[in-house]
């Protein structure tokens, strides 16, 4: 089930799902420590004798206030005569979720109403000793258990308290959960208890017929009983509106302080480019870690998540960033992911938000001999990220400590990992994580990342250096037209692999990370080879249904929907193709096309603006995680080469107003770049 609204401060996240159920709830770490797990916090409504849980009878609209990290839920339910206004959100600085409800009597009496939050918290991801327990000091209940402490609380508009609360075991012999507790609009009291534990809290208003009335709801997070008191004690004396308000404003100012002038562009493409932003920051951790996805569902899939950080995923959404102005949160990504470079000079598979070693299926050990479980498009293409965040900012200070220790430790090992047949760097897993070989992505990836490190050499003035990192990329750029383009198919293949008895085999299958063959420099679009690769892949991976959109590969089998077809769009894949069509040119037609494509993607986000990882081609609906960062930063870095195209299109004056924060670079960047790009293609044999 996908999370229709993520809110967080890169330390406290939450998320809710299509039911506006509370599913999610990390901290200290975006990412790491789901104290919720998939569980459902819910809200509840009585009143005349009637009880609600929220997504049982409830008209709903989940949205977001726009251009902010605030929610604006819309609930209503005809039989109770009752109608809901809900903003959330996590204060940008402090560690409280906070809720505000505005509740609209739609009879014609004054009557009660008794609203109820439910907590239901495995603290740690385990439900196991956990202790709930009514705080007198606060009013509120408290859940904890080691460094890991909860404090639920709420109000009216007068300031005054809780009106009830219960706390009890859930899970345990026939005990369902204290949640039931309260569907006959009473609370038992219950002070305290220990062990698998939930918790109700409740309040109550009464109200004229047709009058309107507010309450609020407080989680405050800490790792300590002092710190949520503290908390507790601060939105008590700020007002929850208050804190509410001020969040409010800081993501608004933030979201729109380096805005490019989207003003050209369909309301619904530039309205999701600022969406796509803000949903970006509530994935990334305040340590640096830029995490995948957040969505504890897919947990039953594997038993595992999407919530850790993949190199990959990150350095891509570090350059979106990085390009929409947003410099602060790649920066933290880049100090994060130096320091977890191999003594080889190489990233792993993937880590937890804390920075250590996460889950991995990629062995050690394969076929009698030892290997690199690795994706060396992940070290490359951080090296690739870092140096246009260079060009972007020309932060000397801050590149200086990465150049020897990540930059050329990690081009180093490019150079050295190759196969020795073909020159083409050596075997390694896919960016799908499904099969290990020489992969056209992958060769794409550490040509970009040879050039960066040969850009980043020549800036720091080691001139022979830069001049070795050059001559392998364009080894390796020779060794791809020789292996990879496959003149009996016409294009290029996905990859290459050694069979059990050690001779080369190609795979041939059409895969869209193809894309990576022009992404990062080893050939232009325009080249006869990408023309036919990319128009096979359109004729083979969309797919043809009322629906639309790009398939991975053919035959994908990930959350397969119908044998039919190719497999399932995913976003990332359409926009690559949105790409390709804005690098051909200035041809007005594939700026059209790819303005289509932009449209496509607006239109089959969720109502909050969330991206799913892929959809169902038959309904639309979100398959897999959602939201997934990588859609979004896809998104934002498509939207800005079609600024770039219709910029220089245009040839006005205006060009760098319409570029906004991409901050025009100095000639001898720009020189330096060209030339380097120039000089590679030049020794290249073809």
């Amino acid at each position: 089930m996908p999370r229709d609204l993520p809110l967080g401060n890169g330390k406290l996240l939450i998320c809710f799902d299509q039911h506006y159920a509370l599913r999610d709830l990390y901290f200290p770490h975006v990412g790491q420590e789901n104290h919720i797990g998939g569980s459902r916090c819910r809200l509840g409504v009585w009143v005349e004798q009637q009880f609600a849980w929220v997504g049982e009878g409830w008209q709903r609209q989940l949205r977001y206030v726009p251009d902010t990290l605030v929610t604006e839920v819309q609930l209503r339910h005809p039989e109770l005569g009752l109608a809901l206004l809900c903003q959330d959100a996590v204060d940008f600085h402090e560690d409280v979720y906070l809720k505000e409800i505005t509740v609209e009597n739609l009879a014609p009496r004054p009557r009660e109403i008794r609203l109820f939050f439910t907590l239901d918290l495995s603290i740690s991801a385990y439900s196991v000793g956990d202790t709930a327990a009514f705080d007198p000091k606060t009013g509120g209940v408290l859940h904890y258990k080691g460094a890991r402490y909860f404090l639920a609380n709420g109000c009216d508009e007068e300031g005054d308290g809780l009106y009830q609360f219960a706390v009890g075991q859930k899970g345990v012999g026939e005990k369902e959960g204290t949640f039931k507790d309260a569907e006959d609009g009473e609370l038992s009291g219950n002070p305290i208890e220990q062990g698998s534990v939930d918790s109700v809290i409740a309040l109550t208003l009464t109200l004229e017929g047709g009058a309107q009335g507010q309450v609020y709801f407080w989680l405050a997070a800490g790792q300590s009983w002092d710190e949520v008191q503290r908390l507790d004690g601060l939105v008590k004396h700020k007002h929850p509106r208050n804190l509410i308000k001020r969040t409010h404003d800081y993501w608004r100012l933030w979201v729109l302080k380096e805005s490019p002038a989207l003003g050209q562009l369909p309301e619904p493409v530039a309205e999701l480019y600022h969406r796509s932003l803000l949903i970006l920051r509530t994935q990334i951790d305040g340590q640096g870690g830029i995490v995948a996805a957040n969505d504890s569902d897919v947990i039953h899939f594997n038993r595992d998540t999407y919530s850790y950080v993949w190199p990959r995923d990150g350095a891509l959404v570090a350059h979106a960033l990085d390009q929409s102005g947003h410099p602060t949160c790649s920066r933290n990504f880049f100090r994060f992911i130096a320091r977890l470079l191999e003594p080889e000079g190489c990233l792993l598979h993937k880590y937890n938000p804390d920075g250590t070693l996460a889950s991995s299926w990629h062995p050690w050990f394969h076929g009698g001999q030892a290997q690199l479980p690795i994706q060396e498009d992940s070290t490359a293409l951080v090296i690739w990220a870092l140096w246009h965040h260079f060009v972007y900012y020309r932060d000397l200070d801050f590149i200086k400590p990465f150049y020897r220790t990540l930059v050329k430790k990690a081009a180093d090992f490019m150079c050295q990992y190759r196969d020795a047949e073909t020159g083409l760097p050596a075997p390694s897993y896919d960016l799908w994580e499904e099969r290990r070989g020489i992969l056209s992505f992958t060769v794409g990836a550490v040509f970009g990342g040879l050039t960066a490190a040969s850009l980043f050499c020549k800036v720091f003035g080691e001139e022979e250096r830069a001049e070795y990192y050059r001559q392998i990329a364009a080894e390796i750029r020779d060794a791809a037209s020789t292996y990879l383009w496959r003149p009996e198919l016409g294009r290029f293949c996905r990859m290459i692999y050694r069979n059990p008895a050690g001779y080369l085999e190609v795979d041939v299958t059409c895969d869209a990370s193809l894309w990576g063959l022009f992404a990062f420099g080893l050939y232009a679009a325009e080249d006869p080879r990408l023309v036919s690769t990319m128009a096979a892949l359109k004729d083979k991976l969309w797919v043809k249904t009322k629906i639309g959109g790009l398939a991975r590969y053919e035959d994908d089998a990930y959350h397969r929907v119908s044998p039919n077809l190719p497999g399932n769009p995913w976003f990332i894949c359409t926009l690559w193709l949105a790409d390709y069509l804005l690098e051909q040119g200035d041809d007005a037609n594939s700026i059209d096309q790819a303005l289509d494509i932009l449209s496509w993607v607006a239109a089959h986000a969720l109502p909050s603006g969330v991206l799913a990882e892929q959809i169902n081609p038959l309904t639309g609906e979100p398959l897999s995680v959602s939201p997934l960062t990588w859609s979004h930063a896809t998104y934002i870095t498509s939207v800005h080469r079609l600024l770039r195209r219709l910029a220089k299109r245009a040839a006005v004056p205006e060009a760098a107003a319409i570029l906004g924060p991409y901050r025009r670079q100095e000639d001898w960047i720009e020189r330096l770049y060209a030339q380097t790009c120039d000089s590679i293609h030049g020794i290249c044999k073809l």
